[in-house]
This record gives C-alpha cells, sequence and structure tokens, in this order.
C-alpha cells in the first residue's frame, strides 16, 4: 500500500514540474533572447517579468474558442491534444533519478520512440482537419521531417544500444558510471540533437510552421486553449529531447555526490535546454528541399557510419 502511495506521487510531482517548466520556458526564452539580442526582455509584468507567464495564461484561457465553420469539428479538436499526450507519455519511462521514475521499462527506449511517431498525429490531424490549405501544407512538411528524421534518431541510438547491451534507460544511465557515452558516441549524439531539434520544430528546423511561407502552418486556424497545447506541447518536447540527450550520453543523474542525483539531472537538462533557445537566437530557417536532402544524404549516411563502427570497435575489443 505504501509503495503505491509513493508511486502516485511521483507520478504527481512529475506532472506538476513537467507543466510548470513548460509555462516557465516561455518566460525563460524571451528573457534569454533579450540578453542575447541586446534588448529588452519583458521586465514590466511582475519582479523581472514573471508575471507575463500568468498574463499569458489567463489570455488564452479567455481567448474565443473558435472553431472554424468549415473545419472538421471533431478532428480539430482532438488532435491538440495528441501532442501533449504522445509527450508525457515519453517521460514516463525517463529516470530523474536512481529511483525516481514512474515506469521502469525493459523497453523504455522503443517506447520513447513509439510515442514520439505518435506525435506526428497531432501535426497531420490539425493541418487536415483545418481545412486550410497553409495549414494543410504545413501539416505535410511537418510529417515529412518528423518522419525522415526519426530514422536517424532511431540510427543515432542504437550505438548507445550497443554500448550498454540495454533499452532499459535505468540501466543505460547505471552503465555510464565510468565513462559518459557523449565520449565513445559523439557522432551519435550530434545526429541525435539535430534529430531532436527537427523533432520539435524549433529553429532552424520550424519549416511546419513557418510564418514568412504558411502563416502558422498547421495550428493557423487554433486559437485559445487548443493553440496553447500545440504551444505546451513544443516547450515539452524541448525539455524531452534534453533530458533524452541527458540520460542517454551525459550520465543522467550520475555527477559529485556533493548534489543530489535529481538536481544534476536537472542542471544538465537546463544546459540544453539553453541550446535549444540560443539556436533560435542564431540561426537561420533553410529551405524545406535543403532541410530533406540534409537529412537523407548526410545525416543517414553518417548514422549508419556511427552503427557500424561502434559495431567493429566492440566486436575487436571482444
Amino acid at each position: 500500500m505504501q509503495q503505491a502511495v509513493n508511486y502516485w506521487w511521483i507520478i504527481g510531482g512529475v506532472l506538476f514540474v513537467l507543466l510548470n517548466t513548460a509555462a516557465g520556458l516561455i518566460w525563460l526564452e524571451r528573457r534569454m533572447l533579450a540578453l542575447w539580442q541586446d534588448r529588452y526582455g519583458p521586465n514590466r509584468a511582475g519582479p523581472f517579468g514573471l508575471f507575463i507567464v500568468l498574463a499569458d495564461t489567463i489570455k488564452l484561457f479567455f481567448k474565443e474558442d473558435w472553431i472554424p465553420p468549415f473545419a472538421d469539428k471533431i478532428v480539430f479538436v482532438f488532435a491538440p491534444a495528441v501532442v501533449v499526450a504522445s509527450v508525457l507519455m515519453s517521460f514516463a519511462v525517463i529516470p530523474f533519478g536512481p529511483n525516481v521514475l514512474v515506469a521502469d521499462f525493459n523497453i523504455g527506449l522503443l517506447f520513447f520512440l513509439a510515442m514520439s511517431s505518435i506525435g506526428v498525429y497531432s501535426v497531420v490531424l490539425g493541418g487536415w482537419a483545418s481545412n486550410n490549405k497553409y495549414s494543410l501544407l504545413g501539416a505535410m512538411r511537418g510529417a515529412s521531417q518528423m518522419i525522415s528524421y526519426e530514422v536517424f534518431m532511431g540510427l543515432a541510438l542504437m550505438g548507445v544500444v550497443l554500448l550498454s547491451g540495454t533499452f532499459n534507460l535505468r540501466e543505460i544511465v547505471e552503465a555510464q558510471r565510468g565513462m559518459w557515452y557523449i565520449i565513445p558516441q559523439f557522432l551519435g549524439f550530434v545526429i541525435f540533437l539535430i534529430a531532436g531539434v527537427a523533432e520539435t520544430h524549433r529553429l532552424p528546423f520550424d519549416i511546419p510552421e513557418a510564418e514568412s511561407e504558411l502563416v502558422a502552418g498547421f495550428h493557423a486556424e487554433y486559437s485559445g486553449m487548443k493553440f496553447g497545447m500545440f504551444f505546451i506541447g513544443e516547450y515539452l518536447g524541448i525539455t524531452l529531447v534534453s533530458s533524452m540527450i541527458v540520460t542517454l550520453y551525459f550520465g543522467g543523474w550520475l555527477g559529485p555526490a556533493f548534489l543530489p542525483g535529481v538536481v544534476w539531472f536537472i542542471l544538465k537538462t537546463f544546459v540544453f535546454i539553453s541550446l535549444f533557445i540560443l539556436l533560435r537566437a542564431s540561426m537561420p530557417r533553410p529551405r524545406y528541399d535543403q532541410l530533406m536532402e540534409y537529412g537523407w544524404k548526410v545525416l543517414f549516411p553518417l548514422s549508419l557510419l556511427n552503427l557500424l563502427a561502434t559495431a567493429a570497435i566492440i566486436l575487436i575489443l571482444k
């Protein structure tokens, strides 16, 4: 009985922290972009502009929740929930500390890949149900981009699986006690990072929602909290990919004993969240054909090369 109570405390705590993190990242991104671009960020509503997040949340709740008369209403309403649900489900297998995780699956890494694949339905359904040509173009771009980059993401992760001998994320972290996998799997890390940026539709890979071309892409017709759910899903996705990078390549919760493991995990994750924001501040957006060509002609061969080289080295050392 006590174990069941603790289990629900972990689930509730993870949900509370994640949803508040998604809101806090909106403020953090604005402040950091302002710092890097040498301008003022939010600094009026509350100390350091902190209340701007509360104001945005209230605004989204009270905005008119409009559904276009030409839209497929059921699918239109359902689509934003898919992205939030799939990302939150992915967090179930991430070990935040030695004993702080929701589900200790033997196939945790495969579960993460499966949940990230489901996220593409949100983009496709949202764009198609809007019955808008710009939304549909954004949805098609998003679907092809996500499906393509998931191939390289999966292949990049196989090097970690070969080194650790498991799909269990907790055991992958434990296997890095001698050496973090960023050293033997640096190429895999770079490929996974690029694929993760493409998965989350962040600059420079925000082509499915490019304002200069597609107004707002697949969520052009959304307003109110439906748009807010797409927004939350994006920031949860940034946190998810950053958490996976830390888990797979940077030793997860491992670190010097003067701080708890959970604190080390949070600090490492924050570094990569900051990197996502820095990319938005500094990188231009490529053309769509350049993005797809870069993926299939550069990242795909490199991910195969990384996998073959890792397997060969393991066989030689044995």
